[in-house]
């Protein structure tokens, strides 16, 4: 006990030491910047007058960093919280992507795989409106035109102006259920083998597979027998383009209307379409591996896995021996791009421009040992290895799991402004305003601005300082030490910019 009540002292001094050592000054006194690092259990960096803080333990396991009004928090991989006190809003991922929490002034969400959900809507306040899920077991809610609604399946529930239906009634699901949309009325029974349908001048049956027929007047009728081989209907009745589909699958079927022609023969070996409105005649010779596409708007000739080419008015798509090389070209009066892949993912290179402000932005991974991107602030970045961002390029990857993996992070700029951490800052280095600054730890950590240089071995244990020509000389971490040169002028540290976290 007495040993590690000791260590912990000392650690303690090294701590208070260390950021004495590493706090700046500018000229009226005023703190510029605390860097202190002790890897790889702490990383801490403040910048004031940038309104930044970032403390970084365990590496990239805890993180917590204010920069202006945002405050984030992370407790890598099971946590990532992101809030802004002065818009009361946050937004916290656990374990991403299985569960999220966001909060607003308008409504709290909160989901486990868009499985089990709840929500609170904030409305009409004080009164709150909470709708709660745990598909498919159990939803709950309020609707604005039948009331609260609750369902718990499959024993009985009643549901409304959800799941792109007016209403959904059941008891003991499959046995009995009943949907309406639009006026029509389904009912089933033993879903989904026996069914009807009832509305406004609209009825039908089904004895699924064998037989089903409905029809509404003015607007449908359809019938199918041993489905899905027999199917016979007629749509858009009560329309311009009155539309007649037969299928004796996979011998024939047929489409027409004034819009549309179409014929397959044993499907899937051939079979053609003409659409009129598009101006465009499809051949397959065997979907999808052979087809042709001719028309005003779109030209297509395609033999997999050999060759495929698409093109459109505004794009181009083009296949060399599937899936070996993909090229995709979009071209707009404001905005184009382009795309290559090898193997889906294996590397992709994608570079977009918008012509009317000049902006650029572009993307290129190598799965998985590297991604590297530019944004269109000109900003360019380069980490590895990259085992998931090249096939998941999602916000919550790079928030929640890629700095755990990235052993080498580099961001620099056309200005000549850079930074670079390896292995979690065990080495970084940054330019920024014409200041440098790196660490080697616990070898060598170096600061240098337009009037200040300060390096210190071993973490302060031997240091030198050279400002405005005043020079010293310090020894075991203390705050003073041997001085010489123009010790005449008053200290003007000027403060380097002080390193972000790239953790």
């Amino acid at each position: 006990m007495h040993n590690i009540k000791t260590a912990i002292v000392v650690v303690f001094f090294l701590l208070i030491m260390a950021t004495a050592v590493f706090a700046g000054t500018g000229d009226n006194g005023a703190d510029t910047g605390t860097i202190f690092t002790l890897w790889p259990l702490v990383d801490y960096r403040d910048s004031p007058k940038d309104h930044y803080r970032n403390l970084s333990l365990l590496g990239p396991l805890l993180k917590f960093q204010q920069n202006k009004d945002d405050h984030d928090t992370a407790v890598r991989p099971l946590l990532y919280r992101t809030a802004n006190p002065q818009n009361e809003t946050s937004s916290t991922d656990y374990l991403y992507p299985l569960a999220s929490r966001t909060v607003s002034s308008e409504a709290t969400t909160f989901q486990v795989l868009k499985l089990v959900q709840s929500n609170t809507y904030r409305k009409n306040e004080p009164e709150r409106e909470h709708d709660s899920m745990f598909f498919p077991f159990y939803i709950s809610g309020r609707s604005e035109k039948y009331g609260p609604y609750t369902s718990v399946f499959p024993f009985y529930g009643d549901i409304y102006e959800r799941f792109w239906r007016d209403e959904y009634h059941y008891v003991l699901f499959p046995l009995y259920g009943r949907t309406v949309k639009k006026g029509t009325t389904t009912r089933n029974y033993l879903y989904p083998f026996f069914s009807t349908i009832r509305g406004d001048r609209e009825s039908g049956f089904q004895f699924w597979p064998l037989y089903g027929q409905a029809a509404k007047e003015g607007s449908y009728r359809r019938h199918f027998a041993l489905w899905p081989f027999i199917f016979v209907e007629d749509q858009g009745l009560n329309t311009d383009n009155p539309t007649h589909k037969l299928s004796v699958l996979p011998l024939y079927s047929a489409t027409d209307s004034p819009q549309k022609v179409s014929r397959s023969y044993l499907w899937p070996f051939f079979s053609y379409t003409d659409d009129l409105v598009e101006d465009q005649h499809e051949v397959d010779y065997f979907w999808p591996f052979w087809l042709t596409v001719r028309g005003s708007k779109k030209n297509e000739t395609r033999m997999l896995p050999f060759y495929s080419i698409d093109r459109g008015r505004e794009y181009l798509k083009r296949w060399f021996m599937w899936p070996l090389l993909r090229h995709e070209e979009i071209r707009s009066a404001s905005y184009s791009q382009d795309l290559d892949r090898v193997l889906f993912f294996l590397y992709s290179d994608s570079r977009e421009t918008w012509s009317k402000d000049g902006g650029e932005r572009r993307r290129m991974a190598f799965w998985p040992l590297y991604i590297y991107r530019k944004d269109t602030r000109g900003v360019k970045s380069l980490t590895l290895p990259a085992p998931v961002e090249p096939v998941l390029d999602r916000e919550g990857i790079e928030k929640n799991w890629a700095p755990l993996w990235r052993i080498y992070h580099q961001r620099w700029n056309d200005a000549g402004d850079s930074a670079v951490s390896f292995l979690w800052n065990l080495y970084w280095h940054e330019v920024r305003d014409g200041a440098v600054a790196y660490e080697l730890f616990p070898l060598v950590q170096f600061q240098s601005g337009s009037r200040m240089s300060d390096l210190k071995l071993l973490k302060g244990l031997v240091g030198y300082r050279n400002s405005d020509g005043a020079k010293q000389l310090r020894l075991l971490w203390l705050p003073f030490g041997f001085s010489w040169g123009n010790t005449a002028a008053k200290s003007k540290t000027e403060a380097t910019a002080t390193p972000r976290s790239m953790q």
